[in-house]
Formats: C-alpha cells, structure tokens, sequence
C-alpha cells in the first residue's frame, strides 16, 4: 500500500490515541508499575495481534508495507476497537472495510426540496459529506434556530450562539458529533477538505480544537437531540441520517418528537405560528 502524507499521520495519530486511552489490566496484561507515558507499548501491542513489533511500529509510521484485512483485525481487537473504529483504520490503511450488512437507503425524488417540505413542522434537513447544508425545511430554521449565516451545520453546532443556547445536552453531545464528523472524513481520506473545514474551525473553537485531538470516532446514523425552543418550550427529537443512494455522500436527516413527550403537540403551534 502506500499512504499519502496526510493520511500517515492520522494513522499515526489515532494508533498512538487507541494505545494511550489502554492500560494493560484492560487487555489482560499484568501491570508492570508506574510508566513514562499513558496506555500500552507497541510492543504489547504488537504481541496482542500476533504480529513483529518492527512491522507494528512502521504501520504506526505509514511505511509501504503489505496489510490484509486480517491483520487489521487482530490489531482492531489488540486495540479494542468498536465497529466505526475499526471501518476507521482500514480506511486509514488504505483498505476498503467490509462492508456493513443491512445499510439504510431511502428512495429520493427528483424535487426533493417537496420531501422536506412534506416533513413540516418536523425538522429536516439534507447534508453534503462535509455537513455542509444541501437542503433544508423551514420547521429546521425555526426549531434549531438556522438563519441565513448557517452553512454547514458542525461549524454551526460550535460558532452558533443562538443554536447552542437552544440544545439543552450541547456539553454532553459535542464530543459525538466530532467523533461522527472525524468518521465521516475518514471515509474520504485523501479529501483534504474534511482537514481544512478542521483546521478552520479549530482556529475558532478551542472545544473543538480540544475533540478534534482526542481522534475519537462513533458511526451510528441515529441521535437524540435536545432543544429548548424560546416560544414552544422543550422539544426532544430522534434524528436520523438515511444515506441518498442517488446523491453519494449526501444524508437526509430526518427529526421525529421522542415518544412519550410532548414535543409534537408543541411542534403544532409552528403549523399555527409560523415564523
């Protein structure tokens, strides 16, 4: 394989963060006493996989060397990594990762503008890869407080003062949507727009610069969101992120009121205020 420059550094990078975040006892190693520096040893780590502590240590570095899926997953378990890191370092390696049975997909038209029209006073909204705003409702604009400014909805979740006084679990939230974002972007690892869309938001935003170092990573396609609306009061959603076959890498996200609140009979005071 040979990996861009780029890449050898997140492989690098998120190697060394999966090994600092282990202690041997986490992996059912005996603990050698107080270390220098916090988490496993490429040498623990390498013995874990079952693989030469030389080869180990040139993945971490990028090197060109031979890797086959196995291999990664015997690392991915030495690391005890979840199912979205693991996709995480194949791309990373420069491999496709086996593919996900049972992918969501849902049919699009041809105006699909009238689909999330349709989904009023629901929030709804479609995304490019970059999370840059495709598309979105007027209910999205009301609920979520998304004015003309609002581009790219993670830029927004952490410069937006107007939506983050609105999301009642933003502090609890904002390390998963940084984790989602980082997942994402390594789905397009030679994409060097996910770094820039990074790097300009981190000269702004110390709480993301802080996440965005963690190289944390999370997959899942649903959340819970939190609002509490300045007329309508708390409102509590399900999103969900069904992937547009016909457009790649665009998302239709998609917010329905959380069972056993109140949130839809709210949301009808949009239908007869509106704005």
């Amino acid at each position: 394989m040979t990996i861009s420059g780029g890449r050898r550094d997140e492989l690098r990078d998120f190697l060394r963060s999966r090994r600092a975040r282990l202690s041997p006892g986490d992996v059912g190693l005996p603990d050698a006493g107080r270390r220098r520096t916090p988490g496993l040893r490429r040498e623990e780590v390498a013995v874990l996989a079952g693989v030469g502590v030389s080869w180990y240590t040139w993945l971490e570095q990028g090197r060109d060397i031979k890797v086959s899926g196995d291999v990664l997953d015997a690392i991915g378990r030495a690391l005890l990594l979840d199912g979205a890191e693991r996709e995480h370092l194949y791309l990373l390696s420069g491999l496709n990762p086996p593919r996900a049975d049972g992918t969501p997909a849902v049919p699009v038209s041809d105006e699909l503008q009238r689909v999330l029209d349709a989904w009023y006073p629901r929030p709804a909204y479609v995304r490019d890869r970059y999370w840059n705003f495709a598309a979105i409702n007027e209910a999205a604009r009301i609920v979520f407080g998304y004015g003309d400014t609002d581009h790219n909805c993670l830029v927004s979740y952490f410069t937006s003062d107007r939506y983050r006084a609105r999301d009642l679990e933003w502090a609890e939230a904002s390390a998963q949507v940084v984790a989602r974002f980082r997942a994402d972007a390594g789905r397009y690892p030679d994409d060097q727009e996910f770094g820039r869309i990074a790097a300009d938001l981190a000269e702004v935003s110390a709480e993301f610069a802080e996440l965005w170092a963690r190289h944390d990573v999370r997959a899942e396609a649903t959340a819970v969101k939190a609002i509490r609306h300045p007329e309508m009061g708390d409102l509590t959603f399900e999103a969900m992120a069904l992937p547009l076959d016909e457009h790649p890498g665009h998302y239709l996200v998609l917010h329905n009121p959380l069972p056993g609140t109140d949130t839809g009979e709210r949301l009808r005071l949009v239908v007869a205020h509106p704005g």
